[in-house]
């Protein structure tokens, strides 16, 4: 099975399931972003749905849309195996395409909205509408470390950085207010589970002051076993020089910290040859939320920037320390179960 290509089909008709492919893309300078998701939600014993998230940041704040389809407006574009229930499921068989080259076909329909490694395309009728282009980008990064974690039972949640940093052109008009962007960094995600992570934190970071071309992408998560909760686990990269560090894993579980609230982190994160500290944030008026909700219940609530500043303190092994900062240039995602945070949520069920 390819990075791309969609589970849901796989899953058995009595199992619960969600996935998302997502992408973000900003303009530090601007303090500008847009924020896409395309995302199944399955409860146990029922047919998946599908939805289009859209966010957009400027500085009147997040601006946000979303709409959940009939079941069966979702689609992917491959012929995948039969269905957990003996049924062969295909998917759109490519007539979801996103421009002539083939290798632009869709990974993923949800009525006419598409995305795939070419681009995505959407509407939120009344809404929101976006058309967008991807250029460049480089080799899939894994989060997880090992290929047979993403068959083992834990994490429940899997994740894949398809498009770690790539450029985005296009337009993307969200409640009325349309971005026009020309090669803004961004990076295109993929994930997919049971369940969500009884807490997490996602961070992304591009057009550093320092190194232009480094990048960061980070997910951590707290995962529920039994009665217990898991100390933070974190998975992730931090590009430098075209060379790939990773950091955190199971073995660093000691030296991850992490202090955080819906509006800014500060986190302690160590790789195999340096360490970071990391804070992240913005002011509450950039922040967005969302509810994510479990495919058997109950629901997460959501706070996430896309135009965030971020400031990271590398300790490397045998050369200098290094800083790099970006000021309305990261994505800092928090994802919780308490209602009390005080960050207001978006008028959307899930799905």
């Amino acid at each position: 099975m390819e990075a791309a290509d969609p589970r849901y089909p796989l899953v058995p008709l009595a199992k619960g399931h969600y996935e998302s492919f997502y992408l973000k893309a900003g303009d530090a300078t601007g303090r500008e972003a847009v924020w896409l998701r395309y995302t199944i939600h399955k409860r146990p014993g029922e047919a998946p749905v599908g939805s289009l998230w859209a966010t957009l940041f400027d500085a009147d704040g997040p601006h946000a849309a979303k709409v959940s389809p009939p079941p069966e407006a979702l689609g992917s574009g491959r012929t995948v195996a039969p269905h957990g229930d003996g049924a062969p499921r295909t998917g759109d068989d490519a007539s979801g395409t996103l421009g002539r080259n083939p290798a632009d076909a869709a990974w993923l329909r949800i009525g006419d909205a598409t995305i795939g490694a070419g681009g995505a395309s959407g509407e939120v009728p009344g809404l929101a509408s976006w058309e967008l282009r991807f250029d460049g980008g480089e080799d899939p990064f894994p989060y997880l470390p090992r290929d047979w974690m993403y068959t083992a039972p834990l994490p429940r949640t899997k994740a894949l950085s398809l498009l770690p940093a790539v450029r985005v052109s296009g337009t993307v008009t969200v409640r009325g207010r349309t971005l026009t962007l020309d090669g803004w960094p961004g990076m295109v995600g993929h994930n997919w589970g049971a369940e969500h992570a009884e807490r997490w934190i996602w961070l992304h970071g591009t057009a550093f002051e320092q190194q232009p071309d480094a990048w960061i992408d980070v997910i951590l998560g707290r995962i529920r076993v039994g009665r217990w909760t898991t100390p933070w686990v974190a998975n992730g990269c931090l590009s430098l020089g075209g060379r790939r560090h990773r950091l955190g894993g199971i073995g660093r579980i000691r030296s991850t910290r992490v202090d955080e609230t819906p509006e800014r982190a500060e986190l302690w994160l160590g790789g195999e040859d340096l360490s970071l500290r990391i804070e992240v944030g913005a002011p509450p008026r950039d922040v967005v939320g969302w509810i994510y909700s479990d495919p058997a219940g109950p629901q997460h609530d959501t706070a996430h920037c896309a135009i965030a500043d971020m400031r990271i303190r590398i300790a490397r092994r045998e050369l200098p320390p290094l800083e790099l900062t970006v000021a309305g240039g990261a994505t800092y995602e928090l994802g919780m179960r308490e209602h009390t945070h005080g960050v207001p949520l978006q008028p959307f069920s899930d799905p």
